[in-house]
This record gives C-alpha cells, structure tokens and sequence, in this order.
C-alpha cells in the first residue's frame, strides 16, 4: 500500500475489468439493460472481478489499458509512478501524489451498437446498461478528484465523450480519441508539470514498431496480432484503418506475459485473424499457419483461439481454415476442442446494401455473390469446428423493407449451421457519421420479424453449444448443468418472446397516437 498514492493510476470501469469465466464473449452482456440480472448475481456469476493484488494493482486488465502502461514505461515514467488498479482498489492507490487518473472505456455513455439496442431509452429495454451504469459510477467517485487529480478517459468508446457539456457534466478533463501510444506519455508528462493540455486529444496511427509490448496480463488473455483493416466499410472505423501487423516474436512476447500470471487461454485479436501479414486483401496462409503453431506450442498456453474474422477471407481460403482447426485439435494438452468461436460480421443479406455501403467487405468476391458467400463461410467453419458469432445491422442508411426480407432468407440459409447471431441498430460511425442512427421507433414490420428469426436461431444453437462445452465434464455433473442451461434458455426464450410482443405493442400504439 501506498500512503500517498501514485502519480498516474490506469483503471476501468467494472465490466471492462473482469475475464468472464474464461468466456470473453459473455462481455456482451455488459450491453443489457442492468436489470435483466440482479447486479449481485451479475457480477459474481457472469462478470465476476478480475484478479488482483492486495495493494490494489490488477492482475488482469484490459488489452488497451496494458498498452497504455507499455507506452507509459517505454516513454521513462518509473514503475514506481505507474499502477494499473482495480476499479473497486482504488483507495489503496489514489492519494495526495496522484495528478492523472487514466480510465479506459468500451462503451461510456450506452451509445454502442449493443447497447442502443438492447438498453436505453431507444432500446429493447429502458433501462440504462451495465457498461454505462458502472461507467458513470467511476468517473463520478469523489475519491478521483479528492486531491485534484485530471480525469482523462481514452478506448474504444471515447468518441462518446467529445461533446463539451458532457465531458463537464461528468468532471472529466481530457478525452483522448484514437490510438494512444504515441499520444498519451507526452499529454501526461505535461499535465504533471502543470502545463495547459487540449481537452481533446486525437490519437495518430501507431506504426508497428511503435506498439509496445504490454507489461502485464490482459482479460481473455487477449493478445493483438494486427491491427486496423482496410476493407472500407463505410460504418466501420476500424475497417478504414490501415492493417498492420505485428512481428511473430512480439506477439509471442505478450503470449509470455499472461502464461507468467496464468493466463494460459490466448485469444489472438484482429479485425481479421486470416490476414495476419497479408498484403492488402491477399492472404499469406504460411504466415497465419506458422502464427497458430507457434502460439498453440508455446510452454504454458492450453488453448488458443481468434476474436474476429471476415467471411469472405473464410470462403476464400477454405483449405488454411481447415488447417488451423485440424491444427488446435491434435494439441494433446488442449483437451477435449469440440469447436472455436470468433465474431464476424454478416451485417446484412442485401447485395445492395453491400454494393452501396461496403464494397470491401466481400472481396475478392462480388457484392452480388454475399449471401453464397456468406453460406459458403458457415459451411467451412462447420466443417473446421469454428463457430461464427454474427452480427447483424438493422437500419443501414438507405435500407428497404426489401433488403430487411433478404437478411431474414439468408437467415433461414444458415439457421443448420452452428452459430449465433446478434441483430444490433445502426450507429452513425465512421464515414456515416452524420447519417441518423436507428432506434426501436424506427423497427418496421420486416425489422420485428428479423428480431424473432435472431432469437429463435440463437435458442436452438445456445442448448447444442451448451452441451458440447459441457462435454468434457463428469455425467453427473454435466446433466445437472444441461438442465440449468435449459432452464435458463427457456426463461430467457418466455421473457424476450414476450418482451417484443410488449414492446411492438408500445410502438404501435405510440405510433398511432402521434398520427392522431
């Protein structure tokens, strides 16, 4: 413990610090509304604490905020002046000596395409979500500015917090924007010698030997293998970013961290784990091969798998699927495999819509082949036990009742292929920035219809997951916790069937009063 704190703390709110149950998917439940589970059964079943030390220092924290400290490091502030702690620790690291408290963020205010969706005054459910919930109740804590310290928020959902009135309603001081490495030592260098610093920091593209290699573990074991992307899809930032990769030893390195702290689950993060050294769109099946082999034979590591891939680099290179999934398999000290999941994004099933909003996402194929390629992808992760978890984007600009109809045929295309998909409303990002976003007033008859055939998809696939997940475990324990899952889907399947029908009803007598 230090009496007097240290000079730079790095946290983040409590749904970002916590590793799920080794299944860092379920952080999409941090989107729901916070009423859908009791928050005491919430943050101790389904995003229980990640580990941490007794003077308050996690053991695990976010990938982001670990880069952050790498920089920090690297930069020449002292271990002495740097702690990342936990969200609920911080009294044992805040004091009269602490001049910058750094928080990373997902999803600050709700605004995210998860959460409008399924939180909030234009989702599913009016109730604030459990991101935005324990966001607020951090940077609001008085502790942060009981001696004066600057607030500065930067991460993924930090573009939430440019507004003026909002970063003062919530005491925030600097909002950085962007990648941060290159950006944040010198903005906290001068704000610890008192100078005055822009409320507002862009972050610039960070080259790859400029990315630092992080200094302790991260939640889901997360390691960056690439970053960006350059598919072009005009929603998308990260898509509108160069790709870069990294060195094989880099990444390695960090693989290296978490096993030192136990954190033998490696998830590899890319916009697209198939085009790891790619040149451009041209994927090098060497390199994404010698990448998994390397990482699945490190000393320590007892599984491996992608966070994201892109359906058109699957159906264009069925035989490196394949490969990798034979690959993970034949690992003894796995354990038993019975699939690998990762995020894509279907997105839509119009060609049109593809056509006129995201050209690059189905090459090398054409925007009229999507939905055969997309069919094509399912069909080869099947065959490699990967498990795409989709997501889908309900009112594109432009989008027509017709285009809604094709998502829903290209739906009953894939509904014998094991996986989940996840509708989301559109947000104005990226190079659609001005466009307005969609919320559950906008859901047309062909909208609702789309969210029925999602959920009634992902019942029938959650119990099969289920049971292969549980495959491995001792039959007694396994049919008690078969008949959990049961029961859980079944609740969950009467209370979100009747949820849409309450909630369509709502809408429509809404509706019907404003044209009165």
């Amino acid at each position: 413990m230090r009496d007097n704190g240290y000079e730079i703390v790095l946290t983040a709110e409590r749904c970002l610090m916590s590793d799920y149950n080794g299944a860092i998917f379920l952080g999409f439940c941090a989107c729901g509304p916070k009423n859908m589970w009791p928050p005491f059964l919430f943050f101790r079943l389904i995003c229980p604490p990640a580990p941490k030390k007794k003077n308050g220092e996690a053991i695990l924290a976010p990938y982001g905020l670990r880069k952050i400290e790498a920089a920090l490091l690297e930069y020449g502030f002292s271990r002495d002046q740097v702690i990342v702690a936990h969200p609920e620790k911080l009294k044992k690291v805040i004091g009269p000596n602490t001049k910058i408290v750094g928080i990373s963020t997902n999803d600050p205010l709700g605004k995210g395409p998860a959460s409008t969706t399924f939180s909030g005054e234009t989702g599913l459910v009016n109730q604030e979500s459990y991101n935005a919930w324990k966001f607020r109740e951090l940077v609001t804590n008085p502790l942060l500015k009981k001696w004066e310290a600057k607030i500065v928020v930067g991460g993924p959902g930090a573009w939430q917090l440019v507004p003026d009135e909002t970063r003062k309603r919530l005491g925030i001081d600097v909002v950085v924007v962007g990648e941060g490495e290159n950006v944040v030592p010198p903005l906290f260098e001068k704000i610890i010698n008192g100078e005055d610093v822009p409320e507002v920091v862009k972050g610039d593209v960070v080259e790859v030997s400029q990315m630092p290699i992080i200094r302790g573990g991260t939640v889901g074991g997360i390691v960056e293998i690439a970053r960006g992307c350059g598919r072009g899809c005009r929603f998308c930032v990260p898509t509108l970013a160069r790709l870069r990769s990294r060195p094989l030893e880099h990444i390695l390195e960090e693989v290296r961290v978490n096993v030192s702290v136990g954190q033998t689950q490696i998830i590899l993060h890319a916009e697209d784990i198939l085009r790891y050294n790619a040149r451009g769109l041209d994927i090098d099946p060497d390199a994404v091969l010698k990448l998994f082999d390397a990482v699945s034979s490190f000393e320590g590591v007892t599984g491996v798998g992608p966070s994201h891939f892109a359906l058109a680099s699957v159906a264009s290179q069925p035989k490196l699927v394949k490969e990798i999934g034979e690959m993970l398999e034949s690992r003894d000290k796995f354990g038993p495999t019975p699939w690998m999941a990762g995020q894509t994004g279907i997105e839509t099933g119009s060609p049109r819509l593809i056509e006129k909003l995201m050209r690059g996402k189905v090459k090398p194929f054409k925007p009229e082949e999507w939905p055969d390629v997309v069919e094509k992808a399912f069909a080869i992760c099947e065959e490699s036990k990967w498990v795409p978890c989709a997501t889908l984007i309900m009112g594109l600009p432009g989008e027509t009742p017709d285009d809604v109809i094709k998502t829903i045929e290209l739906l009953d295309r894939l509904k014998s292929y094991k996986s989940l998909v996840v509708p989301l409303f559109f947000v104005p990002l990226g190079a659609l920035s001005k466009e307005k976003p969609f919320t559950i007033y906008d859901l047309t008859d062909e909208h609702w219809e789309l969210l029925l055939t999602c959920w009634k998809y992902d019942v029938k696939w959650l119990k099969e997951l289920a049971m292969d997940y549980l495959r491995g475990t001792r039959w007694l324990a396994r049919k008690f916790l078969l008949r959990f899952v049961d029961w859980i889907v079944n609740k969950a399947d009467k209370k979100i069937m009747d949820m849409i029908r309450r909630k369509r009803e709502e809408i429509e007598a809404r509706k019907r009063q404003i044209a009165s």
